[in-house]
């Protein structure tokens, strides 16, 4: 079994990321979906085998990918930000791309809410936020051979 640790939108809130850094340490991975605004290299430094960095619409700086296709046991993953796939209108261009590239889960951020859906058969995955302005989230995933289950957790 695969323990991951999903973050998006910490905007530079490190105080808030914080307070989950004993779940940062005991996890596989962590994937960190975007708008970090730096905050995504501290936490790549203190965890630099196991962090996957994806860049956001608000990162000056190129830490990631702007996507990625990761692959964990038998299950593949579509991580994106979401801006670039309209996610604050519409969930289905996110979930026919990662249909198209052969993902059963697609994990984006963007805007600030914690949430799970199901479209065509893909899982979408938003782990919410860590920005100074809302309720903090993170999602706990764990994936055990084909299946992947999801855990939204908010602070």
């Amino acid at each position: 079994m695969t323990k991951i640790v999903v973050i998006s939108d910490s905007h530079g809130n490190i105080a808030a990321l914080s307070k989950i850094y004993g779940v940062l340490d005991e996890c596989d991975t962590i994937i960190h979906l975007g708008d970090t605004s730096g905050d995504g290299s501290r936490i790549r430094a203190d965890f630099p085998n196991k962090t996957i960095l994806i860049n956001g619409n608000c990162d000056p700086m190129k830490l990631g990918d702007d996507e990625r296709v990761i692959q964990v046991e038998n299950v593949r993953i579509f991580a994106t930000h979401g801006h670039l796939y309209s996610v604050k209108t519409t969930l289905t261009r996110l979930a026919a791309r990662a249909k198209e590239l052969g993902c059963t889960v697609a994990l984006y951020g963007h805007t600030h809410r914690g949430r799970e859906d199901v479209i065509d058969g893909v899982t979408l995955i938003n782990p919410g936020n860590f920005s100074r302005y809302s309720q903090n989230g993170y999602c706990y995933l764990t994936v055990n051979g084909e299946k992947a289950v999801c855990k939204i957790v908010e602070i």
